[in-house]
This record gives structure tokens, C-alpha cells and sequence, in this order.
């Protein structure tokens, strides 16, 4: 049985579904799975445009076939060269030795480090070059750096269609429904959010520059490498996606802590009580040692307030709330509003290198950090309250409308 999906008359999804693999790029959780999105136009001539993870190719040369037959493929347009896009290139090449491959200049580089091809059958394009299928006209897009230095996008001026390799893609797999007005987006709005943020989210001054591009362009369909496509609102992912790479908040918290013994813990929990003494609803809570860095960074991404907790570790940072504020330097996170605490036995600097990070990072810090010896107690509960009272503060001041 083959599984394609017509996208719009001679435009076919023949992407697979992964509900097997647990890491993508062997570190993001897939708890839903993902799809690996490629389509084929076929026309006069037969263009492939990008192709799957090899690992789930098995019936992919079947589905291929099962909508242009004996044809041969005429170009394959590599708009990315990860090879959750490129992994079943070589079994293309190995089936039609003279297809025509179609990237840009720092495509052949990476390919050729993945794959031995006849570099005559490669086909150089620059931003704006076209490509005539027949009926169809692609039309080329340079979007560097979304997320890989080779990235573009290819446009179908025909159908309006925008096939735009990782951008506007989601974590989760497409369980029958593959087109946007055929699925709950409510399920994937939150995963997409998890891919953006930790996928996408650290080039997210590309993406801007990438939207300056395509603006003016109507879009009818967007065709992502990962997750549904969208047809009947394509509005919906546009906005999404400009509003996280402008960094674009909501009111609410996210406290996270490193804690081996439970009274930074107990700090959380105080300051997150005096956080809804104070007028704020939307509060997130992360055990750093328990909950994958990728669930913690896509609240982060979400809301503006930012509370971080690390006990004193042999004269350190708790390890995995180093390895959470490491990854968040490297992301290049902007725009939220800071309060620090933690706690120590006998030496501090939990606290000391939250501090470091707060100035590297450049966030605003709402108030002096609260650290506390031993276990928190009446005496010593004080700056818990600061921090929460300044962050509510500043939240209301930024969201006035919101709740």
C-alpha cells in the first residue's frame, strides 16, 4: 500500500512517518514522533523535492513509483542537506543515475562530503533562479542559516506553493491527517514551539532576514519538511514563526532548579506561591535533573519571566542547571526578565554562577539574588518574596491586558 497524498494537482506528499526513533539528532525526545515531508511534482519533467530519512525509506522508492510510473525522476532539489532530508538521496541516485541535482554553491560542498556523485549531473542555482518543469515554474530561495549555512526554499509560482524545507516544521508525527484542516492544531502548537526553540530558535535573526524575502510573495500552500501542511491557513504558522524569532513573549514564569536534597526545592515553591499572591497564573516548574532541557527551553521561549535555582555543587553550579544556562548562552535567548536564588551547606556558588550567566546573557535581573544556608526558614525567607513581588511587577508593566 502506498502512502501518498495529492497536495494539489500534479503536487504529491510521499513523505514517512518515524514513531520509532526516541532522539532527533540523538537529543530531542520524539514523544510524538516526527515526519520526514517529501513531495514530487510531476510534470513534463519530474522534479523530487527533498527526500527522507533513510531509515524510514523502505516503501519510499514504491510510493515514488506509484505516481509516475515508469517515468524517471528528472531533478531532485536539495533544499537542505541534514540527512533527516537527505538520507535516501543515494538509493535516488542508485535508481536514476542521471537524475539532475539541484542546489547552491555550499550544497555541492556538503553533499559531496556525504554522497560520491558525477558533479555534471549537479546544477548550481543562485537566489531567484527558475526552473521550468512544464506546467510548474519553481523559483529559488536563498535562506542561509535556517538553520544550516546551504538552506533555501523552493516556490512553485504555478500553485502558490511554498516549500520550505525546516521552516514552519513541528515535531510529531502526521497520524492520518497531513493537511492543517484535517488535524487538531492544538496538539502540535506545543511541539512546534518545542522545534523552533531548540531547532531553529538560535538563528532566529535568519529568520527574520528570511521573512524580508519571501514578504509580498502570496503564499497558498506551505510544504515543510516536518508536520502538516498548511492549505487553508497558512497565516497561522507565519505568525507563529515571526512572532518567536522576534522574541515575542507572554505574561507568565518559568522556575526552574537544580536541588540534591530538596531545600532549593522548597525555595521554588515559596517564591512560586507569592508569584499567585501576586497576580500571576501562568507559572511552569522544572526539576532540572528530571525534565529534558528541550520541554524547559520552549517555555522559555514562551514566557518572559525566568526564574532560576541552583544549589552549591563542590563549589559550583547544580550540573544540569549549568548545562540548561550553557545551552541557553549558545541559543542566544533575549528578552526576559531574571530572578535568581539557591541554597549552600557549607560553600557557596550555585548562586555565584547564576550570576555570571545573568551577566553574560544580558537579561534583565528583577532583583538580588536570595541564597540561603541550609534549609529556608522564617528568618531567612525575605528576598523570596522580593523576587517574586518585582517579577509580578514587571510582567504586569509588559502585559497590562493579559492575565
Amino acid at each position: 500500500m502506498q502512502n501518498t497524498v495529492e497536495v494539489s494537482g500534479k503536487v504529491h506528499w510521499i513523505g514517512t512517518n518515524d514513531r520509532r526513533t526516541h532522539l532527533f539528532e540523538n537529543m530531542w525526545p520524539l514523544e510524538h514522533g516526527v515526519s520526514y515531508n517529501s513531495y514530487i511534482i510531476n510534470d513534463e519533467k519530474v522534479a523530487l523535492v527533498d527526500t527522507v530519512e533513510i531509515g524510514t525509506a523502505s516503501e519510499y522508492l514504491d510510493n515514488i513509483k506509484s505516481i509516475i510510473g515508469d517515468k524517471k525522476i528528472d531533478y531532485v532539489i536539495i533544499n537542505h542537506m541534514e540527512p533527516d532530508h537527505s538520507g535516501a538521496l543515494g538509493a535516488i541516485i542508485h535508481r536514476f543515475p542521471d537524475v539532475k541535482l539541484i542546489g547552491n554553491i555550499k550544497t555541492l560542498k556538503i553533499l559531496t562530503a556525504y554522497f560520491t556523485i558525477n558533479e555534471e549531473n549537479y546544477i548550481t542555482v543562485n537566489d531567484g533562479d527558475e526552473l521550468d518543469l512544464g506546467y510548474h515554474k519553481l523559483k529559488f530561495v536563498m535562506t542561509p542559516w535556517v538553520h544550516w549555512p546551504e538552506t533555501m526554499v523552493t516556490y512553485d509560482t504555478t500553485d502558490k506553493i511554498l516549500f520550505s524545507c525546516d521552516a514552519f516544521g513541528t515535531f510529531g508525527s502526521l497520524d492520518g491527517g497531513i493537511f492543517d484542516d484535517e488535524i487538531n492544531f492544538e496538539f502540535y502548537e506545543e511541539e512546534m514551539r518545542r522545534y523552533y526553540s531548540n531547532i531553529v530558535g538560535k538563528y532566529s535573526n535568519m529568520v527574520q532576514k528570511a521573512f524580508k524575502k519571501l514578504d509580498g510573495i502570496p503564499v497558498n500552500t506551505i510544504c515543510s519538511s516536518h508536520g502538516p501542511i498548511w492549505r487553508e491557513n497558512p497565516g497561522r504558522v507565519l505568525d507563529l514563526y515571526n512572532k518567536w524569532s522576534k522574541y515575542e513573549t507572554e505574561r507568565g514564569v518559568v522556575i526552574v532548579w537544580g536541588s540534591m536534597y530538596g531545600n532549593t526545592e522548597k525555595m521554588a515553591d515559596i517564591i512560586a506561591r507569592h508569584l499567585v499572591n501576586n497576580g500571576i497564573k501562568n507559572i511552569k516548574m522544572y526539576d532540572a535533573s528530571k525534565t529534558h532541557i528541550s520541554y524547559i527551553i520552549r517555555d522559555i521561549w514562551k514566557y518572559k519571566g525566568l526564574i532560576l535555582g541552583s544549589c552549591a555543587y563542590n563549589s559550583a553550579m547544580y550540573p544540569k542547571m549549568a548545562q540548561l544556562c550553557a545551552e541557553l548562552e549558545h541559543m542566544q535567548v533575549k528578552e526576559h526578565h531574571l530572578g535568581i536564588f539557591g541554597s549552600y551547606s557549607w560553600n557557596g556558588g550555585g548562586v555565584k554562577n547564576l550570576m555570571k550567566f545573568a551577566e553574560n546573557i544580558e537579561f534583565e535581573l528583577i532583583a538580588e539574588p536570595a541564597e540561603i544556608k541550609g534549609s529556608p526558614s522564617e528568618g531567612n525567607l525575605d528576598q523570596l518574596e522580593v523576587i517574586a513581588k518585582e517579577m509580578a511587577k514587571r510582567l504586569k508593566e509588559d502585559f497590562p491586558t493579559q492575565s
